[in-house]
């Protein structure tokens, strides 16, 4: 193994094992590497902003995120005396920083994700011998899981906090009972003829009182084409009855047909008391799905499988941030803030649950290491795992995760979600 490739794997190597950037030195052709990178970086945000608002959106949404991401790592790790000596915003070249303290705060120029650096993570982060009273290593068990799981728990905090505030304020999506009529009849249908028209709330067909599109689905074809039968409609707070004349079904002429396009769905406002309880239960059926949208996600045969098919599988496909804001864009031009911030906290559930995967580089690697040495420290005799053993597959994962990357990138670029 040449010098060069022998550099680059042990910086590679430290920077799995210590969670965060650990080469400080940025000569000059990196400065112009960084303005060459930083404009165009600000040149795309400027494009999606003008193609579609919503995506820029949806993107800030997930910069704060994972800003509140780090900075849950960073307060808990201060609060529990270990050092901290960065917190970086992107990856890539640096763009500038500052120090308060023996704190090194910064920007780096892709805006990908971020890293807060804690001294010590575990053997192979070397670190001054004054400093290793305040390493991650020397902490307790519950200090060390508090701190490596505290972006994942600001994850769900984020889901939650926007959950309770959209069902508070703008509404829960859900069956509201009552029954609307959306867009115009079908042109020369039995529902245009007696003057239907979008807004209508049915009521009732006959005796049969009418709350979702099933209920009048089943009501019509209980009849015949040619039968006729009372519409009983709320309109403009006035209640009105209709006969109308059934045709046949276009589809089945054997079915009865009224020749309208209904639903049921809404967003329903909700008091604080229910947003709180609703947006918890949801919270808890987004980790659910995706603890089992994880094997989908990391699954080497459905990546390659979605890669090479004709047309990709919406539901299995791998995608990135420019698929995602593809698809955040097009919820917000049809359902506007609330639609990007729901989508914002279903993907922030997602990123915690992913990030907790018990493997390196995954804050969940960590956790799994500090698990394992406390189940293997006996008699006040502390156990120090040895992190080199793991690099091997700590590098696969990040093969998989690269792979991932660009399959997913093939596939929003090729076929958009949006």
């Amino acid at each position: 193994m040449s010098s060069q490739d022998s550099n680059f794997y042990t910086k590679f190597r430290n920077e799995i094992a210590a969670g965060g950037a650990t080469d400080e030195k940025q000569n000059k052709n990196n400065k112009l590497t960084t303005a060459v990178t930083s404009i165009v970086v600000v040149g795309l945000l400027t494009w999606l902003g003008i193609k579609n608002p919503w995506s820029l959106v949806f993107v800030a949404g997930l910069i704060v995120s994972v800003f509140l991401h780090e900075l849950g790592h960073f307060l808990t790790a201060r609060r529990s005396g270990m050092k901290v000596t960065q917190f970086y915003m992107g990856m890539g070249p640096k763009v500038f920083s500052f120090q308060r303290g023996e704190v090194e705060f910064g920007l780096r120029a892709l805006p990908v994700g971020a890293f807060v650096r804690i001294v010590g993570m575990n053997n192979l982060d070397d670190c001054a011998p004054e400093d290793e009273p305040r390493t991650y290593r020397q902490q307790s068990y519950p200090a060390r899981m508090l701190v490596i799981t505290a972006g994942s728990l600001m994850h769900l905090i984020i889901a939650i906090v926007l959950f309770v505030g959209i069902y508070s304020t703008a509404g829960r999506f859900g069956d509201t009972g009552e029954l609307l009529i959306y867009g115009a009849p079908a042109v020369d249908s039995p529902a245009e003829k007696i003057g239907l028209r979008d807004g209508d709330q049915i009521l009732a067909v006959g005796e049969s009182k009418i709350t979702s599109r099933r209920e009048l689905i089943l009501a019509i074809v209980a009849n015949q084409p040619g039968d006729t039968v009372e519409i009983r409609i709320l309109r403009d707070g006035q209640e009105q009855i209709k006969q109308v004349v059934l045709a046949n079904n276009p589809a089945n002429s054997d079915l009865a047909f009224l020749g309208v396009s209904s639903d049921s769905y809404a967003y329903v406002r909700q008091n604080v008391f229910n947003a709180v309880r609703l947006g918890l239960v949801d919270a808890v059926k987004t980790v659910r799905d995706s603890v089992g949208g994880l094997f989908v996600v990391l699954n080497p045969a459905n990546i390659f499988s979605n890669v090479v098919a004709d047309e990709p599988d919406m539901m299995t496909r791998p995608t990135t941030v420019v698929g995602a804001s593809q698809f955040g864009g097009e919820i917000g031009r049809s359902e506007g803030i609330k639609g990007v911030l729901m989508l914002l906290a279903s993907v922030n559930i997602f990123v915690g649950v992913f990030n907790m995967v018990p493997l390196l580089p995954f804050d969940g690697g960590h956790a799994a290491i500090a698990t394992y040495e406390r189940f293997r420290s006996r008699r006040g005799r502390v156990y120090r795992a040895d992190v080199g053993k793991m690099i091997p597959v700590a590098t696969t994962v990040v093969v998989l995760l690269v792979m991932l990357m660009f399959a997913g990138l093939y596939l929003d670029i090729t076929s958009p979600l949006g």
